[in-house]
């Protein structure tokens, strides 16, 4: 029967060296090996602690160890920290380096709402009565009227604010329902994105076709390039989300859709940050009596920098050490890697490689979207001039 003293002689060395580790701080301020080290002291630890109980080492033993193993509990699976820097690396790497990863989607997304926009803006600009099939003849007549005069004299004084006040809403919620229909294996994404495009397109088509083609052109061009295309990424979001149910690669569909998360968090906060810009936009700057060919310049340079910002950013050494970040974050969420240090753990656990199982059982077992299409508002365009 083994004693005490060769009981911790030959454990004591691993003891100190996690209570080391576990003295360093906050686990996502480690390096990556630094955590699958905590991790795996972790478990011998808890098999040690045991042992211990099952041999009768003594009290002051099972005391040290139940600390020790309580202490590398709480900083494997506490909960992720709140950074402001995260949003600084979404912004800078994880956005767009997500939106790459699922390009597929992401370009399926695209066809599912631009060949519908087309097909909306080329069958209103031939018939009325394709338009009046889209949407009922009421808001038709009310698009048109909207658009009906420029913007030599901008919007009236103090509508501004209120204004992008409610295309953060109008437009949040188109993006929320492409995204979050996703749930319904995809689908709801599916028909949203659809429906959306076609709608838009059928609005623009009409009001060309009334005539007033200038008008809602120079009031689109400005915000259109972030405010479609975030609509496009959220429901590439929601189908991304769908096919995690689908295609599970042998896990549960609750382990799937978490794996698929961070992803599909990263696109979603993406798609808000753009819905954010693109609503200041539409409600300061598109009805604004600034001339159009200024707009349209806007527009160009506003168009080249989404495009190269979401195909180019988050690319390089940086944006490596960012990944390696997230990775570290996401042990606390889900559990510590199965990582085995250099130094075998076996001699200290009787030649299996976790000791006696599963850690002890003192802290128990871990447990339609009708709305206003997008880019026109709320169906007043810019508003009269003052």
């Amino acid at each position: 029967m083994i004693g005490r003293d060769q009981f911790v002689g030959e454990r004591s060395a691993r003891w100190a060296e996690l209570e080391q580790l576990l003295g360093r701080g906050a686990l996502h301020r480690m390096p990556p090996a630094n955590i699958s080290r905590v991790a795996a002291l972790y478990r011998v630890v808890c098999s040690d602690l045991m042992r211990a109980r099952s041999l009768g080492i003594g009290s002051d033993v099972t005391q040290h160890l139940d600390v020790l193993a309580s202490r590398a509990h709480s900083l494997l699976y506490a909960p992720r920290p709140y950074r402001l820097r995260a949003i600084w690396e979404l912004v800078q790497s994880g956005f767009p380096a997500a939106f790459r990863r699922n390009w597929r989607f992401n370009l399926l997304a695209a066809a599912l709402f631009y060949l519908p926009f087309a097909i909306g803006l080329a069958g209103a600009l031939s018939s009325i009565e394709f338009a009046e099939s889209v949407l009922p003849r009421a808001v038709l007549r009310g698009m048109a009227d909207a658009y009906s005069q420029g913007f030599s004299g901008g919007r009236a004084e103090g509508a501004d604010a209120m204004m992008a006040g409610y295309y953060v809403h109008n437009n949040v919620g188109i993006a929320f329902r492409c995204f979050a229909t996703g749930i319904l294996f995809g689908f709801g994404s599916v028909f949203f994105l659809v429906y959306n495009g076609l709608v838009t397109g059928a609005v623009l088509g009409h009001v060309m076709a009334e005539g007033h083609g200038a008008n809602i052109l120079t009031f689109i061009c400005g915000h259109g390039p972030l405010e479609l295309n975030a609509i496009v990424v959220s429901g590439a979001a929601g189908m991304q989300m769908g096919y995690a149910l689908v295609s599970t690669r042998g896990l549960t569909r609750l382990a799937s859709l978490r794996a698929a998360g961070p992803d599909l968090v990263a696109q979603i906060a993406g798609a808000a940050l753009m819905l954010l810009g693109a609503a200041v936009i539409e409600g300061f700057w598109s009805p604004s009596s600034v001339p159009a060919p200024v707009k349209w310049g806007f527009s160009g340079v506003l168009t080249i920098l989404v495009l190269g910002y979401l195909l180019l950013a988050g690319r390089g050494p940086a944006a490596g050490a960012v990944r390696d970040r997230h990775a570290a974050h996401r042990v606390g969420e889900e559990g510590p890697p199965l990582v085995r240090h250099p130094t075998d753990e076996r001699a200290a656990t009787g030649g299996r490689p976790y000791g006696d199982g599963a850690p002890p059982s003192w802290r128990g077992a871990d447990a339609a979207g009708g709305g206003v299409p997008p880019s026109f508002g709320s169906g007043q365009g810019p508003g009269r001039p003052a």
